[in-house]
């Protein structure tokens, strides 16, 4: 029987570093008539209240320039399913949709001691749902970039300075006998909120610029994040980075249809997992059983993408059979193949699961697709192969 899986992405950003808009941008785009007649899947969200409320948002925002209250001391997740606009045919798959849980962690957390065992109860139990995540992005704010011209250490110091000792408060409760997880996000994505008000400033410069001015700072972050987690090798920080704009603000005007790398999160939070499993699988000699749910998630994505019925991957690869696990010692070296497709055959897969009306390929190849234009538009850096 098929079944849903389930993506989790966690956002971790300071006070005002625009984690409602973002959100509200992009569940609101996907309500959208010109995205749902043209878009292989729908993106449904799963509780009726935070549907109505992220969709209120943008539309005020679309529609009278209103801008959503800023929220305080607030952790929610939110669960969105997507599932395939059209039928797979008479093909069997092993799950029917996936379901994205979108983890917000309040910045205020990181900046301010509990005020009562209450909350640091909560904030505990908030990290521990966090600790499901593959990917976590961490946002960096545009404006508070911008208001750092010329010392943007001070900012970047700030910012991470203050989850690293976020962290390190929770570290005993996360981990009350000190065994390291296997269950802990391993992909941090440097991610700039607002990239609108820094026109000149292209993932490319911006990765520059962190590292340049931060590299110090993310290398006691990384230090911190691996004293949390098995295989602390399996881990990247700093190596990813997105831009991302909810939309162009104007006096009087919030264009949402101007939107920059909202399209790529959710295949961020979908297919960066599976590129990175392939190529720690190539690179690192670790028992994969260690990563934990990333590998779950990269094994049910490859087999649709590698499976009985997806010919034309097979043409590609030249898969040989699989004997066990798709992760097996046979089939990493496949994987690491698929991964590393070139667009224009990447294309192919995807063009022929659409004439083969194996929707489910369609849409990962597509996310796949998103990914290689997201770094041809400069909105997305990935850890080179």
């Amino acid at each position: 029987m098929a079944v849903k899986v389930e993506q989790n992405l966690a956002v971790f950003g300071e006070s005002g570093s625009g984690k409602t808009v973002l959100l509200s941008s992009f569940y609101g785009a996907t309500q959208e008539a010109a995205f749902r007649s043209k878009s292989l899947y729908q993106v449904v969200a799963e509780d009726t209240g935070q549907a109505t409320r992220l969709r209120q948002n943008y539309l005020k925002m679309k529609n009278a320039a209103q801008v959503p209250d800023q929220t305080v001391f607030t952790a929610t997740s939110y669960s969105f399913a997507l599932k395939p606009t059209r039928g797979d045919g008479t093909r069997k798959q092993p799950f029917s949709s996936v379901r994205l849980v979108w983890h917000d962690y309040p910045g205020e957390w990181f900046e301010q001691d509990p005020s009562s065992e209450s909350e640091a109860t909560r904030r505990v139990e908030t990290f521990t749902k966090l600790m499901t995540s593959d990917v976590a992005l961490i946002l960096v704010d545009g404006q508070r970039l911008l208001d750092h011209t010329g010392e943007e250490e001070k900012y970047f110091k700030s910012l991470l300075w203050s989850i690293r000792g976020g962290l390190e408060k929770l570290k005993d409760d996360i981990l009350p006998e000190g065994k390291p997880l296997n269950e802990f996000p391993r992909i941090w994505v440097l991610a700039l909120s607002k990239a609108d008000l820094l026109p000149d400033l292209d993932v490319h410069k911006f990765q520059d610029l962190v590292i340049e001015k931060a590299a110090g700072d993310l290398a006691a972050l990384l230090d911190t994040l691996k004293g949390f987690v098995e295989v602390p090798e399996a881990m990247s920080i700093g190596e990813d980075f997105l831009l991302l704009s909810s939309a162009k603000f104007e006096p009087g005007r919030i264009a949402v249809d101007q939107r920059v790398g909202l399209d790529l999160i959710l295949p961020v939070a979908s297919m960066l997992p599976l590129e990175r499993v392939a190529q720690w699988a190539e690179q690192l000699n670790i028992p994969l059983r260690v990563l934990g749910g990333l590998v779950d998630h990269a094994e049910i994505f490859a087999k649709v993408l590698t499976g009985a019925g997806a010919a034309v991957v097979g043409k590609f690869l030249n898969l040989v059979p699989k004997v066990g696990p798709i992760l097996g010692t046979v089939a990493a070296p496949a994987l690491a193949e698929l991964v590393k497709l070139g667009t224009s055959k990447l294309q192919e897969v995807h063009d022929q699961a659409l004439e083969d009306k194996d929707y489910l390929t369609a849409i990962l190849t597509g996310f796949r697709l998103d990914l290689d234009q997201g770094v041809k538009n400069s909105h997305l850096v990935k850890n080179p192969w």
